[in-house]
């Protein structure tokens, strides 16, 4: 890979074949030529192009991913050998961690040091789980009537669409794609296209790891194309997705009315944080901003509505704006910096737009609210205060309000059509249970957040989503469970 030509030390272009489709093992051109621009959000300058896949290119991804589960190996590899394949495919990543983080620093605006510490070796560390995993699938046996014998088989689905988002690119490839590769299933991958670098260098660290042509496929392209092409295709038997509930729907409609394929979605929220007053205020503001302003509060689980007992309210509020101050936003290659840029214009657009609304609105903008230099997406940590519950501004802006007690305190975080995530921050352990168990969400952090790991099972509630995503439960999205009954013919035990 080449440096790139903005200066920047450790800054990669990929190779042109990295910037094309990987169907059935290869690199090609899409079939309409087609390209689109990826962008470096730091000056929005274009980094290159890549090709742009359509429904003919979904189709022959799906035609490789069918043949190659119903006439491949993968499948038909014995578990050992299918996780022995996943675990040489950790190997690669760990190996190349500089080149993907420098990927997914230079297309999505991420900080370089956390690609490479965290979410680099949090998709390795997915990969390896998963491929633990294999060979601990198995069915049951059932106690039937007088004269029967049953048991149970968890066979693979078959090809499984995997359609990723933009704002954890690496992270959210192998949280689809491990489980799914570890039973056995093929696998068709549209990459956002805001940010397909790392998949498609991915899928050239899979060849290199002897995974089977077919297995996995990556194609570019828009969500109303490629997208629509992988919800509705009759012979893809599962789709995965994450990103926007108004997309949600769209693949839920396009699945049922095509061959009622199940599908898994993982959508947005609005997410609580309940800080109470008998907990340390320093940590609790800690807890609160990392909450928030995590991956430049492009995270589906920021706790971007902050509930704060009446008596440490003003002294949360003081921290949380002082935390902002000193935030340092920037290069997400230079080391110093705690943000980069939004990961493209229309985030950056938007979020300035819920700002001046927040201000129509009436309320107390605390801090921050405007756009950085000259050039790229960076804009101010932005906090609010005296924001209406039912404010429109909410759904994007970090605001604070106060609550009397923890009755109030759950009826307001319940009080959002939304269910992913939720925090709860007291020393009170019957109150973190109460609760925890009363809040309407898919997780639960109790003094902390943003916790992740790839053995805790995640989703949502209500509008954000269903099914689960990482741990062992994920695996069941993947399979299909098949009964098997015989006779028992002349048993004297039965």
């Amino acid at each position: 890979m080449a440096n790139h030509s903005s200066g920047s030390p450790n800054i990669l272009i990929p190779p042109k074949r990295f910037t094309k489709l990987f169907i059935n093992g290869h690199f090609v051109d899409s079939i309409s030529g087609k390209t689109l621009d990826t962008i470096d959000p730091r000056t929005g300058d274009v980094i290159n192009r890549v090709s742009a896949g359509d429904r003919e290119d979904i189709d022959l991804a799906v035609k490789a991913a069918r043949h190659a589960f119903d006439h491949g190996p993968w499948p038909r590899f014995s578990a050992s050998e299918r996780g022995r394949m996943m675990m040489k495919f950790a190997d690669l990543i760990d190996e190349n961690v500089e080149e993907i983080a420098a990927l997914d620093a230079i297309n999505g605006g991420k900080l370089l040091s956390l690609c490479k510490l965290v979410e680099i070796p949090v998709a390795t560390n997915t990969v390896r789980y998963f491929a633990g995993a294999a060979d601990k699938i198995h069915g049951t046996v059932l106690k039937l009537s007088k004269g029967l014998q049953g048991y149970t088989l968890r066979e693979p689905i078959g090809v499984v669409g995997c359609i990723i988002p933009w704002n954890f690119p690496s992270i959210m490839f192998f949280t689809k794609a491990a489980p799914a590769l570890a039973v056995g299933c093929t696998l068709v991958i549209k990459p956002a296209e805001l940010t397909p670098l790392s998949a498609l260098f991915f899928a050239h660290l899979a060849k290199l790891a002897g995974i089977p042509d077919g297995v996995i496929n990556v194609v570019n392209g828009f969500g109303d194309t490629a997208g629509a092409a992988i919800s509705s295709h009759m012979d893809i038997a599962k789709v995965t997705f994450t990103g926007s509930t108004e997309v949600g729907r769209k693949v839920m409609m396009a699945a049922a009315v095509s061959n009622l394929k199940p599908v898994t979605l993982e959508l947005g929220g609005k997410s609580p944080s309940l800080i109470f007053d008998d907990f340390d205020v320093d940590q609790a503001s800690d807890i609160a901003f990392n909450g928030i302003f995590t991956n430049k509060g492009e995270i589906c689980i920021a706790s971007s509505r902050v509930y704060v007992q009446e008596g440490i309210y003003d002294k949360i509020v003081n921290k949380l704006v002082e935390k902002a101050n000193a935030w340092v936003v920037g290069d997400p290659f230079d080391p110093r910096v705690n943000q980069g840029p939004q990961t493209d214009k229309k985030q950056f657009e938007k979020i300035l737009s819920y700002i001046k609304h927040g201000k129509r609105e009436g309320a107390t903008l605390l801090t921050g609210g405007k756009h950085i230099g000259q050039e790229g997406y960076y804009i101010q940590p932005t906090i609010f205060a005296d924001v209406k519950d039912d404010d429109h501004s909410k759904r994007r802006n970090f605001w604070a309000r106060y609550v009397i007690d923890e009755v109030q305190a759950i009826k307001r975080a319940n009080n959002t059509t939304y269910g992913l995530a939720a925090g709860v921050i007291t020393k009170n352990l019957n109150v973190a249970n109460m609760v925890s168990r009363s809040i309407r969400a898919g997780i639960v952090w109790i003094n902390c957040y943003s916790t992740i790991e790839h053995n805790c099972p995640f989703g949502g509630y209500k509008m954000s989503g269903f099914g689960r995503d990482c741990g062992l439960d994920s695996l069941n999205q993947y399979l299909q469970i098949k009964s098997v009954v015989t006779p028992i013919q002349d048993s004297p035990w039965h």
